[in-house]
């Protein structure tokens, strides 16, 4: 950002904070008879500078989640509940079809004791489990990082390889294809089954398949949920045993139908 763009950005900061000191001297003025709203400075997606997040508009973003700075996230992805993706010092990649699950955290290195630059890069339908935190890595396409597990800089995870849950791989660790590590500090367990590889692929298809879900829901006016409140609370008394004998047939709307795609059993077969 130039000295232009930053003036201007200065300006604009005052501006925001002159109105909000405003706002608090009117509260005091007003004695016991005010009435402050309490406002969320919480951001989905958040400029730093001249760092701006580019999320595809096909990717979800929960709205607890936090993308900040230079982050750029694929088609497909999604980012659950809870999840920070900071890149302040440095770049984050996220490709497409990834699911970075809730509460997890992703952030990049300026500079560590190797002296390296280090960004975060994620691959194509990659599986990052609950909780975990990606610091300055690199996962290659259709890894599968578990739940809790830590990968700390400098580590690079290649294409069908996986980290055991709750697993702190350390420094400049390199996970071969096709290996299971695990532990604190992570080693070496066994190598992939050819079902668990595809499983990696498929975990990937569910979540796409249930961001969608989210996404809609997400995306509904007050109207549209109360409306839906209204028809769960009629369909919730109907009693099929006693329809049947009155030869009543009621549809369930379609409001209240889950989509086939994230259903276990209904989920379509690859073609």
């Amino acid at each position: 950002m130039g000295t232009l763009g930053r003036a201007i950005y200065t300006v604009g900061f005052w501006i925001r904070e002159t109105g909000q000191a405003l706002d608090r001297l009117g509260c005091r003025l007003q004695g016991k008879y005010y009435f402050q709203e309490q406002l969320s400075r919480h951001r989905t997606l958040m400029n730093l500078f001249d760092k701006v997040p580019a999320v595809d508009k096909d990717a979800f973003v929960a709205p607890s989640a936090s993308i900040i700075g230079d982050v750029q996230v694929g088609r497909g992805s999604s980012i659950w509940y809870g999840c920070v993706l900071r890149g302040d010092v440095n770049n984050i990649s996220v490709g497409s079809g990834t699911n970075i699950q809730d509460n997890s955290l992703v952030h990049v290195a300026k500079s560590n004791l190797a002296g390296k630059v280090l960004p975060t890069i994620i691959g194509d339908n990659v599986t990052v489990g609950h909780s975990a935190v990606l610091h300055g890595c690199t996962v290659e396409d259709e890894t599968f990082v578990g739940m809790g597990a830590t990968l700390l800089d400098g580590v690079v995870v290649e294409k069908h390889a996986m980290v055991a849950a709750g697993a702190l791989v350390r420094q400049n660790t390199r996970i071969p294809s096709g290996e299971v590590w695990g532990g604190n500090p992570a080693k070496f367990l066994r190598k992939l089954t050819e079902e668990e590889i595809a499983f990696i692929s498929e975990s990937a298809t569910n979540y796409c398949n249930l961001a969608q879900v989210h996404a809609a829901e997400n995306a509904k006016s007050f109207d549209e949920i109360e409306f839906e409140k209204m028809l769960r609370k009629k369909f919730a008394r109907r009693d099929e045993e006693y329809d049947s004998m009155l030869g009543v047939v009621r549809e369930t709307p379609p409001e209240l139908i889950l989509p086939d795609n994230v259903l276990p059993d209904k989920a379509p077969k690859a073609s």
